[in-house]
């Protein structure tokens, strides 16, 4: 007797470039059978004219906050209810706490609602160590904090992330040193760029060369907000390029025309308006004293001061450019850059994946299904080496979530990020059926992932 049997829907072959129409078979938390499968099973599922699609990953995220909001799951969820059920934190050089701690306060919660990896975070640790946003580290600190990353990676750390735009002291030599001194030679790494804008060329060469120069597994961290500017035109075949001869590089991008980070990062110095062509009026507030207001230069200037960690919604990219970059055939990957802070946050967190699938494929076009299926599954799994999850494959994870091509939809805003996207039937993690038309009945399935250095 299968344990879950999803009849009647359509699932990708990505080897094929198609569609097939069968169903899938679930025992235990693995696909047993698939096609032309009958038999009795414990649940049954009718996806009758839908999607049975791998288990969206989201390669880029930002974490829980254990140690400032509690052991409670707040992002995860919302990431599940749009179909994610595995994903990648730790991002733009950002812990939000040690990865020992975070597998911990998993493990005694008796799981997560998705499967989470983390990165360990650079900056993070670079401020733990007291060295100024605007000052280089010097080599008996860079040799401290690639001692404490390489303890994170054998703590099971699944790589480290940079945010280089957040210290801008942080030179060139800095980061190689770094890189150099991770004994790993496949270990992944990922970056927030230098500068946007009209920086935005100069940065991506950086992170090229940075990826040459290290030989890691090197991910450009959301690519729309660094150059969706008016440098896409400049910076898509410069990427393709460069990834055609080092296939180890890559980069992820999000569906939405305004970036989101806190108020008192370097990113909002003086000069971002001039670069951006913009003013405070276009930039958002998500938390804080003026929650969902737009700024004035007052405003700006009060919650910079006295506020730091308010988070600003900045719409300052073009949106042709950001399909652009979701649809780029080359290469690419979905991600989110979804996080909560202060119970807030930008409506990627909640919708990247329902809005890629609704706008980008069914309204706008400019991506098919099956395109955006594995920039969102497949193309993930094979850069994170997760050789049995992002395909309907006997023997592979039972990770699947089943919506409705027809009606997937994201629904949060702005003003709330806490809107359920529609159109998702089902999502299946570790072989349990978590979410349920839009409800969550199971917020345990999913499990800490260690990484692949990971000290046994």
């Amino acid at each position: 007797m299968y344990d879950i049997l999803i009849k009647r829907g359509k699932y990708p072959d990505f080897e094929a470039g198609t569609f097939i129409e069968g169903n899938v078979a679930i025992i235990g938390d693995k696909i047993v059978a698939i096609g032309d499968v009958e038999g009795d099973a414990k649940r049954v599922i009718d996806a009758t004219g839908r999607v049975v699609s791998p288990g969206f990953i989201d390669i880029h995220m930002h974490e829980e906050q254990f140690l400032e909001d509690g052991e409670k799951y707040i992002i995860s969820e919302l990431m599940l209810l749009m179909g994610v059920t595995t994903a990648l934190g730790g991002n733009c050089g950002v812990n939000r706490q040690d990865v020992k701690v975070f597998r911990e306060v998993i493990e005694r919660l008796g799981g997560a609602p998705i499967n989470y990896m983390v990165l360990a975070g650079y900056n993070s640790e670079r401020v733990k160590m007291g060295v100024g946003r605007h000052e280089p580290a010097t080599d008996e600190q860079i040799e401290a904090l690639t001692e404490k990353l390489r303890s994170e990676v054998e703590d099971g750390a699944y790589g480290i992330s940079f945010g280089v735009e957040y210290d801008p002291g942080m030179p060139y030599e800095e980061v190689m040193k770094v890189l150099k001194g991770m004994p790993q030679e496949d270990l992944f790494v990922s970056m927030h760029y230098r500068d946007d804008s009209t920086g935005a060329i100069d940065s991506i060469n950086e992170m090229i060369s940075f990826a040459k120069e290290s030989g890691k597994r090197f991910q450009i961290s959301h690519l729309s907000s660094c150059s969706c500017m008016g440098q896409m035109e400049e910076a898509m075949p410069l990427i393709n390029k460069a990834i055609a001869e080092n296939p180890r590089l890559d980069y992820d991008t999000y569906p939405y025309n305004a970036f989101s980070t806190e108020i008192g990062t370097a990113v909002f110095e003086d000069g971002c308006f001039e670069q951006w062509g913009k003013g405070p009026e276009d930039l958002f507030m998500t938390s804080g004293k003026y929650k969902n207001q737009f700024c004035t230069m007052e405003t700006f200037k009060e919650i910079r001061r006295d506020d730091p960690h308010v988070r600003l919604v900045a719409f300052v990219m073009n949106e042709h450019e950001i399909a652009e970059a979701i649809a780029n055939p080359s290469c690419g990957m979905i991600g989110s850059d979804g996080g909560v802070n202060r119970n807030a946050g930008h409506p990627r967190t909640s919708g990247t994946f329902p809005r890629v699938l609704g706008k980008y494929v069914r309204e706008d076009k400019v991506i098919s299904l099956i395109d955006a299926l594995r920039k969102m599954t497949w193309a993930p799994a094979k850069r994170l080496d997760l050789t049995q999850k992002g395909r309907i494959a006997v023997g592979c994870d039972a990770d699947i979530t089943i919506f409705d091509p027809e009606t997937i939809k994201d629904g949060s805003t702005f003003e709330n990020i806490f809107i359920k996207p529609v159109g998702i039937d089902a999502v299946i993690v570790n072989g349990q059926l978590a979410v349920d038309h839009n409800e969550i009945v199971n917020a345990r399935a999913g499990e800490f992932m260690p990484g692949p250095y990971t000290k046994k």
